[in-house]
């Protein structure tokens, strides 16, 4: 009777144990830290412990080490994986910090003026303590809200004519516009807002809806771009299966192409507003800044919570600190307003997705 030999697996032959990586990063540190202990108690006297050098050079002596014990008992291949592995983890959290540093810095500053008050007062007659971004956080919404209005629409009509209509010189000569504008500065576009409406309303005129054009110059684009990736993904096959049931192109469009790629064009589109809500340069010039309260986009001044954080910073009036304490306040609220764009855009593009269950 013939026996067969299971072929031993090269990969499998020798594991280093689960809790080994962690227990040799842990000594990693250490060593580092004791080095660089040293270092710092032979350095100045008021010299600064370096964490940040400890920290670095801890996980470069731990990838070489894994990368040697993992190389002389699992093998090459795995010992490869485990210091690419180190490698992307590393650089992960390096990119993670400075956002968690961000948050962490707006949260705990922001909270010391994050009361009713500031969501219930203007800045209209306060030179010291007092006042909130109430005036700010409407002109925010309502600046915001006007680009959208006229940014989404073009944006989305102008990427399904790149997509579905747009053939030859027009087209490429579109594609070639929208990418010099997705590069534009912020402060170009509020200038060419300001010029625009300075030719009819005569110079130093500010309005709210100056501003909402000038942000709409910078969103355009994003909803552009991301719209037209997002038509592309769609199926050719869903296109010409409605062609042949005698669906008009247009009707194909609205009905079939739209609805399947919704979800991706409502991240797009979150993306356009978050990439004008925190503007600050463009509404210096083309809107202004006031400590009143004004909800009338065609009539006045009107302040933003960009504007009003750089200005409560600049301008600190009779009380450095409570105006810095408001400054901090509008950054947490524009950052949570970002956060709720992103939520409810979410859940609309949920609701929205075409469903693929029975």
């Amino acid at each position: 009777m013939a026996t067969t030999t299971a072929t031993p697996n090269a990969l499998a032959s020798g594991r280093l144990p689960k809790r080994f990586p962690w227990a040799l990063l842990a000594a990693s540190l250490l060593v580092s830290a004791g080095l660089f202990t040293l270092l710092w108690m032979g350095g100045p006297a008021d010299g600064d412990f370096d964490v940040v050098g400890t920290v670095v050079v801890g996980v470069a002596l731990y990838a070489v080490v894994v990368y040697v014990a993992s190389r002389l008992i699992e093998g090459s291949r795995r010992a490869a994986d485990r210091l690419v592995t180190t490698l992307v983890t590393f650089a992960f959290t390096i990119a993670l910090l400075p956002l968690v540093s961000l948050v962490f810095t707006v949260v705990t500053r922001g909270t010391a003026r994050f009361d009713l008050e500031f969501f219930t007062y203007s800045m209209r007659n306060i030179v010291g303590d007092g006042g909130g971004g109430l005036h700010a956080i409407w002109g925010t919404l309502l600046i915001t809200l006007a680009a959208s209005v006229i940014s989404i629409p073009v944006g989305i009509l102008t990427s399904i004519y790149l997509v579905e209509y747009g053939r030859g010189r027009l087209a490429r000569a579109i594609t070639f516009f929208v990418d010099v504008m997705t590069g534009i500065p912020s402060i170009v576009a509020g200038l060419f807002a300001f010029s625009l409406f300075a030719i009819f309303l005569g110079p130093g005129v500010r309005l709210g809806i100056i501003g909402a054009i000038a942000l709409s110059v910078l969103m355009i684009p994003v909803v552009v771009r991301s719209s037209e990736e997002m038509l592309r993904l769609v199926p050719n096959e869903l296109r010409e299966a409605s062609y042949a049931l005698g669906v008009p192109k247009w009707l194909t469009v609205a009905k079939v192409v739209l609805p399947t790629s919704i979800a991706g064009i409502m991240t797009g589109v979150t993306l356009a507003i978050a990439r004008v809500i925190g503007e600050t340069a463009p509404l210096l010039v083309a809107a202004g800044f006031t400590a009143n309260m004004n909800l009338n986009l065609f009539d006045g001044r009107m302040q933003s919570l960009p504007v009003f954080v750089y200005n409560s910073y600049v301008s600190q009036g009779t009380n450095a600190a409570a105006s810095v304490d408001r400054a901090w306040a509008g950054a947490l609220t524009l950052i949570l307003i970002v956060m709720l764009l992103n939520l409810v855009a979410r859940i609309i593009a949920r609701t929205l997705a075409p469903k693929t269950g029975r």
